[in-house]
């Protein structure tokens, strides 16, 4: 099974940055321990909620807007997918995240559906016409 590993950061990046340089160079070896644990596809480094935009489309208009959609208390600050046997196993994966002990949190969900196994005989550009499945 596959879980998609959501990374929330709360206030751990503060909390990081004041910590001794050995330390703080443990919290990057950490989460390079994590990409290389058995069964993770690492996932690339998310900017801050604040530098997003955010684009919606209201009838055929596109419209942007600067930051986060809505008021957030916590945002994703990153993310991996873990193949793992079943949630117990994503479990145990989770404390390791270093972001977890400093204030933040993971949340692990299950990935749904796997678009690679899925063969609809139709392009696969046009999947977003049939969701939900």
């Amino acid at each position: 099974m596959k879980y998609v590993m959501l990374i929330y950061q709360g206030d751990a990046l503060e909390r990081q940055a004041a910590l001794p340089e050995e330390e703080q160079k443990q919290v990057y070896a950490d989460y390079q321990g994590i990409n290389e644990t058995p069964g993770v596809t690492p996932g690339l480094p998310m900017g801050r909620a604040e530098n997003a935009t955010t684009v919606r489309v209201e009838g055929a208009k596109t419209l942007t807007t600067d930051g986060p959609y809505v008021g957030m208390k916590e945002a994703v600050g990153g993310l991996f997918v873990l193949e793992a046997d079943d949630l117990d196993a994503a479990i145990e994966v989770a404390p390791r995240v270093p972001a977890a002990p400093c204030g933040g949190a993971v949340a692990i969900r299950p990935s749904e559906v796997d678009w690679s196994r899925r063969s609809t005989g139709s392009s696969e550009r046009n999947w977003a016409a049939s969701w939900p499945p």
